[in-house]
């Protein structure tokens, strides 16, 4: 029986949305908070389509807007968590956003922004989640990376944060490794991966993503939310409860700077 609740951040679009589905579909009770207007380099607004997939499976979920970058705001997700289901058993820092561009033409706006989500975000949500955790006895955290954080071109600010979640990551896992939480990292790979970032990055249009070539993944196709969110949901659970500040690769070596190139001798 799951006592506690899961928090969720960047739960209520694209991949993360993915995550929140998936978990609730399983029996967590789910806390997932994010923006409701747009957010740069990615297409994510409102909570309806989240609301309506999680009315679909005859699931429920909490649903807050929150900033992942503001101390505040982060608190309250966590003082409505613990007011509501008394414990946090785990956390799922998937919020980021992810401008393209170079040191040359990203603004300084822009680094900002870009580390105060994904890495600031990281660390305020797990400072304020901790506590918790170790005071239950432990917990697990997962943290969504990206191949991107081995470097990728016109990617240096996204890359540096990505880069730096690895790095967070290990070092939290040693850090609380004998309070019984468990961190660890997934990263969503193998090309093709259909996000509210890579579709935003495409100006918004999902079917010029779709149509660009991509290797896949092994299982022949490029890899969905949910592959995804089944990860997330094996490093939340007990069968992974010997795992800590490891990399799950959820693609094709996108942890190694992939992904694999496209087939291009005939078969």
């Amino acid at each position: 029986m799951i006592m506690g609740a899961v928090i969720v951040t960047g739960g209520t679009f694209g991949l993360g949305q993915s995550i929140t589905v998936e978990l609730a579909r399983r029996g967590h009770q789910v806390v997932a908070f994010g923006l409701a207007r747009p957010q740069v380099s990615s297409t994510a607004q409102g909570f309806d389509g989240l609301l309506a997939e999680l009315h679909a499976i005859g699931c429920e979920a909490d649903v807050l807007e929150a900033d992942v970058s503001d101390a505040a705001n982060v608190q309250r997700v966590v003082d409505h968590t613990i007011s509501k289901y008394g414990l946090i058993d785990g956390l799922v820092n998937n919020a980021a956003i992810g401008p393209l561009g170079t040191v040359l033409t990203t603004d300084e706006a822009t680094f900002e922004r870009i580390v105060d989500v994904n890495l600031k975000g990281t660390y305020l949500m797990s400072r304020a989640a901790l506590p918790h955790m170790i005071k239950a006895g432990g917990g697990s955290i997962v943290n969504i990376g990206s191949g991107a954080g081995h470097g990728k071109p016109n990617m240096a600010i996204y890359s540096a944060s990505k880069g730096a979640i690895v790095a967070l990551s290990t070092a939290m896992a040693y850090d609380h490794f004998h309070d019984h939480v468990r961190v660890n990292v997934a990263i969503p790979g193998g090309g093709g991966i259909v996000s509210g970032m890579s579709v935003g990055r495409m100006g918004g249009d999902a079917d010029a993503f779709r149509s660009k070539p991509a290797p896949g993944t092994v299982a022949g196709r490029p890899a969905t939310g949910r592959d995804l969110a089944n990860v997330v949901a094996f490093l939340l659970s007990d069968d992974a409860a010997a795992i800590s500040g490891t990399i799950i690769d959820v693609g094709c070596f996108a942890h190694q700077g992939g992904p694999i190139p496209p087939r291009t001798e005939p078969r």
